[in-house]
């Protein structure tokens, strides 16, 4: 049900909708399950790096792993994402579903090499169809293509959003709240900390 804005979340220049929807009551353990069923059942992301002169940058990208809290892809070294990572390792990863539930995932990122062993393991021929094959032996959009690079998401912050109603009950808590001026409880508000993701990753 829509709850009213109390003077103290107005006053204190508070966001009612996340403080109201703002999860305080599932267990850590509970809450880490749930991302990574979200993470899980939607392979695509918006990968955002920082370009110079520019600003933020975001490119659709495919997730080749995820390992705990963090994110690994297969990406072409050639790409214009990895100029940016080499002046700024700082990223932000969004996934956004059918559903409207959303995360968002802070980290640094890390490049490696075609000689990382995990590029075979994650390879798939799939991927092949985003490189193309040069016909020279040697770029053939395969896990062996000197091309073919590792980026690790390395999280130190996450936020996520998870509807916890219906299509017809998100909008009836809408239409409630804007005719009575209380604020809509559609969802549950998660967030990790760095603390919370280092305890995770051990």
């Amino acid at each position: 049900m829509p709850e009213q804005p109390t003077t103290s979340e107005i006053t204190s220049k508070n966001d009612p909708s996340v403080s109201k929807q703002y999860d305080n009551e599932t267990p850590k353990e509970q809450q880490w399950k749930e991302l990574y069923e979200l993470i899980d059942s939607d392979k695509i992301t918006m990968l955002n790096t920082y370009r110079k002169g520019v600003g933020m940058v975001g490119r659709s990208m495919a997730l080749a792993k995820r390992n705990g809290p963090d994110i690994l892809y297969l990406a072409n070294k050639n790409s214009r994402k990895f100029d940016d990572l080499a002046t700024n390792d700082e990223v932000q990863i969004i996934i956004q579903d059918k559903n409207q539930n959303w995360i968002s995932i802070s980290g640094k990122a890390t490049k490696t090499d075609n000689n990382d062993p995990r590029i075979k393991d994650l390879y798939s021929s799939t991927i092949s169809a985003w490189f193309g094959d040069a016909k020279d032996g040697v770029h053939d959009g395969t896990w062996k293509d000197p091309r073919m690079s590792l980026i690790e998401v390395k999280s130190n912050y996450i936020v996520y959003w998870k509807k916890n109603v219906s299509s017809l009950g998100f909008l009836k808590e809408v239409g409630q709240a804007a005719m009575t001026g209380a604020v809509a409880q559609t969802g549950l508000h998660r967030e990790f900390t760095e603390a919370d993701i280092a305890k995770e990753r051990a």
